[in-house]
């Protein structure tokens, strides 16, 4: 042990500065917090957004528009997605939730729909919450079933 290479021991000596413990400490007087002024106040805390009294841009820009609070989003899948599945050995010949969480198409509290793009030739049994007419037609044509949730 020489003198480059001292270090104080472990736990003796605290890593943050005590900040208005008196003008001995280098931070005492405002404590770091300049002179006067809103910020310089115990208490003080000011609302998101907010931009120094001057208009926010929240409050600024136009509004328009309508969100329906009631709206159900569905995952969709292309059947040529779910033919693709089946040339690769990864489904047989039914198809539901757990399947498609699985292979990771939907997410375990997505609802799903089945979309009529692309073209289905394997026999399938699906079961999931909704299908478009065309992709209901089209696994009926293949020789599946379309089982509505």
């Amino acid at each position: 042990m020489n003198l480059h290479n001292l270090t104080p021991a472990e736990g003796s000596t605290k890593s943050r500065k005590r900040i208005a413990r008196g003008e001995g400490s280098g931070k005492g007087g405002t404590a770091t917090r300049g002179h006067k002024g809103q910020k310089s106040r115990s208490g003080y805390s000011r609302k998101i957004g907010f931009e120094g009294g001057q208009m926010p841009l929240q409050r600024r820009v136009p509004k328009f528009g309508f969100t329906n609070i009631n709206r159900k989003e569905y995952a969709g899948i292309n059947l040529d997605k779910l033919q693709e599945l089946v040339d690769n050995g990864r489904i047989k010949d039914t198809v539901n939730l757990e399947i498609l969480i699985a292979n990771r198409l939907v997410g375990k509290n997505d609802l799903v729909k089945i979309l009529g793009g692309g073209e289905l030739k394997a026999k399938l049994n699906i079961t999931v919450h909704k299908f478009t007419a065309t992709a209901k037609a089209a696994i009926e044509a293949a020789g599946g079933e379309a089982v509505t949730l």
